[in-house]
């Protein structure tokens, strides 16, 4: 069997409503994350996932991560792994688009990067060391984490470079599978959120 990777970004915070760059400021989830949580790890206990019951997990340490991981029921068996934090957005940390761009007026994340913070090389071999940890065995894997990283992680599964993250945007709750077809690296499932709808 091919490994896949399943993503599952975490709940909703007060920063991501608001639209602000939370790197590595623990923010818990709102009420609206915690309910979101519970139905993911609804839907990742019906079937297809129900057949996946050796899934290996891990979770990014910082709190909206793991307590997402928590709440949808895999906390007991998630190892916390830095290499699934946010990125370090630096100097940025805390602003929002706008305000950057009030600065910096052609200022493009995947291009630019943040000052002060990881790079956009760091962030790429971080995705890497990922994809190779999932790649290891043959077995499903299931990360719990954050956007820009999880974005990052789908770029360098691919084979493209860390800036084709900016093609693939990810709301809070959502899941993802990375996989295969026809022998290479795909996009199974993308953003999919549909668990909320309920």
């Amino acid at each position: 069997m091919a490994p896949r990777i399943l993503l599952a970004r975490h709940g909703q915070t007060e920063w991501s409503v608001k639209g602000n760059h939370t790197g590595r400021t623990d923010i818990p989830l709102l009420d609206t994350g915690r309910a979101g949580a519970k139905l993911l790890g609804e839907r990742l206990r019906r079937g297809p996932w129900a057949q996946l019951p050796g899934l290996e997990v891990r979770t990014s340490p910082l709190v909206r991560a793991r307590e997402t991981c928590e709440i949808a029921g895999f906390g007991d068996r998630a190892e916390p792994w830095d290499a699934l934090m946010e990125w370090d957005y630096g100097a940025y940390e805390g602003m929002t688009p706008a305000e950057i761009k009030a600065i910096r007026p052609d200022w493009f994340i995947w291009r630019d990067g943040v000052p002060e913070g990881e790079t956009l090389a760091e962030l790429s071999a971080r995705a890497d060391e990922i994809v190779a940890w999932a790649r290891s065995a043959d077995r499903d894997v299931l990360v719990f984490a954050h956007g820009h990283i999880l974005r990052a992680l789908g770029a360098r599964w691919l084979g493209e470079d860390v800036s084709f993250a900016a093609r693939v945007r990810l709301d809070p709750t959502s899941l993802s599978v990375l996989g295969w077809a026809y022998g290479a690296p795909a996009i199974e499932r993308w953003n999919d959120t549909g668990h909320l709808d309920r």
